[in-house]
């Protein structure tokens, strides 16, 4: 029996974190898994379920500069580092700045907390995976239980790597071939492990991928159908089609997006997603409660809403997308789903300024219909794809307004520019605009990061409603070596055994 204490354990940051298999919130009411023994921890079907709770809470809760509560990597992170790091959300304090700015540098705090925290939760997934096959043979799960969370830690582990090879790696649409980042898949939950562990290298964008897929394949064959809040058969199906967008496998994405069209719907009311229970958009989100949320330095609510209602308005709309020429004024989407006041206007998207309890959306159903589209227009296939990005589009639209057609959007570079503009209005500040910039600046189709606005230079509602000039700045050029970010410092500095090589530039 291994008992382990992470004081006495030199912690890589590479993700070889001891934090543990549970964990102490009010979500799990359990005693933290650095003081549980190996074995005892996985003794019931109870404490199983609990570490497999303690997984998703290390994903939702995270670890940031030192303390937990922040939301990295997905309880809240993932949406405002990924909104920060395009143009269409405008950073209007600094707390993001750094992110806006591209100011970062391998010691800064906000994407060393997306690295470590995300290492982290992937080591409580590689635990949990280990310690399955041992309950089934001692008599504590049924297999199809071991199978069904199994699934959900591949998911998990899928998700997690993607989320690091987007931020930290080139993409794939460039080079396969170009530096990855380090996979884990098994875990390291005892000193004897840690030189493994540090051994493994980035490997490369395509190596990285293959196991995603590896990871998902394995996953939509174990798990059922669920609710939102788990993972489940259609959330693996979903991040395939956006792991097979990302890789340009065209015919693949609608393989992928074919398999959820029976179980799954694009909602007719735009809102509908974000007012709480389920709907048949909704495929896969982080859960907040009460007692275990980003708190008010991370949720969502807080950092997005308008100020006027009880958010504290830290990041809003960005007036380049609002008064975009692509975005038509008579969108429900510019007045159900926006809230404003004489500083300008933020999404409403998340409601609960108090509690902070709204969840993360991860996977929507509407973005694997314009994955679909996308691939749709790619390969030729113009009607089907505009059909596709009508039912998204449409539902926000007047009968007045005219629905788009193949011929009217100037035939397959107008089409695939609607899709691209249909993402950015559908997924504004649900932290999806990185993750386009950086499979479509790798595939020749933009050239970098866009201009954004100055930060913290919108001061007035007037820059959305009226034409006064907006200044902009911090374009970034694909090529430029801050267009991905650089592995943390410490990463490199504690790997003993084989510190892997630093993004080139930093």
């Amino acid at each position: 029996m291994t008992k382990f204490s992470i004081n006495n354990i030199k912690l890589a940051l590479a993700g070889l974190a001891l934090v543990g298999v549970t964990s102490s919130c009010e979500v799990t009411e359990l005693t933290p898994a650095n003081l549980i023994p190996d074995a005892e921890a996985f003794a019931t079907a109870e404490r199983v379920e609990s570490a497999v709770l303690g997984v998703y809470e290390s994903a939702q809760r995270g670890f940031y500069n030192g303390a937990a509560d922040r939301g990295y990597p997905f309880g809240a992170a993932n949406v405002e580092q990924g909104d920060m790091r395009g143009e269409d959300m405008y950073n209007d304090q600094a707390f993001y700045e750094i992110t806006y700015t591209n100011a970062y540098n391998p010691q800064s705090a906000n994407n060393n907390g997306m690295w470590i925290a995300t290492y982290r939760m992937l080591n409580r997934v590689n635990i949990v995976l280990e310690a399955l096959p041992g309950a089934v043979e001692a008599g504590v799960l049924e297999q199809a239980d071991a199978d069904v969370y199994r699934g959900e830690m591949l998911f998990l582990r899928a998700l997690a790597h993607h989320e690091l090879l987007i931020h930290f790696a080139r993409p794939y649409s460039d080079d396969p071939d170009a530096p990855g980042v380090p996979y884990r898949t098994f875990a390291i939950n005892d000193v004897s492990k840690v030189p493994a562990g540090e051994a493994v290298g980035r490997g490369t964008v395509g190596e990285g991928y293959t196991q995603l897929l590896t990871d998902l394949d394995e996953a939509e064959l174990k798990l059922p159908a669920g609710t939102p809040d788990r993972a489940n058969k259609g959330a693996a199906i979903a991040l395939k089609s956006r792991i097979k967008l990302h890789m340009q496998d065209w015919a693949g994405v609608l393989t992928e997006a074919a398999k959820l069209e029976a179980g799954y719907d694009v909602t007719a009311n735009p809102s509908t997603p974000f007012r709480g229970g389920t709907s048949t958009d909704n495929i896969f989100s982080f859960i907040n409660s009460e007692g275990s949320n980003p708190n008010t330095n991370g949720a969502l609510a807080a950092m997005y809403g308008n100020p006027a209602d009880g958010g504290r308005g830290l990041v809003k709309i960005s007036p380049l997308i609002w008064r975009a020429d692509f975005w038509h004024a008579e969108d429900t989407r510019r007045t159900t789903l926006t809230a404003r006041n004489g500083a300008g206007i933020y999404t409403s998207k998340y409601l609960d300024y108090v509690t902070r309890t709204d969840p993360n959306p991860i996977l929507r159903y509407s973005e694997v219909v314009l994955n679909a589209a996308e691939a749709n227009a790619q390969l030729g296939n113009l009607d089907a794809a505009v059909a596709l990005v009508n039912s998204v589009r449409d539902r926000a639209l007047p009968d007045t307004v005219p629905s788009f057609t193949a011929a009217g959007l100037g035939g397959q570079a107008g089409v695939l520019t609607a899709i691209y503009n249909e993402r950015r209005i559908e997924f504004l500040a649900e932290g999806r605009r990185w993750s386009d910039i950086h499979r479509l600046a790798g595939a020749g189709v933009m050239v970098g990061t866009p201009p954004k606005a100055t930060s913290r230079s919108i001061t007035n509602v007037d820059f959305y409603t009226t034409n006064r000039t907006i200044t902009t700045d911090y374009a970034l050029p694909y090529d430029s070596h801050l267009f991905i970010w650089p592995i943390p410092l410490e990463e490199i500095q504690t790997n003993a055994t084989a510190p892997i090589a630093q993004n080139p530039g930093y």
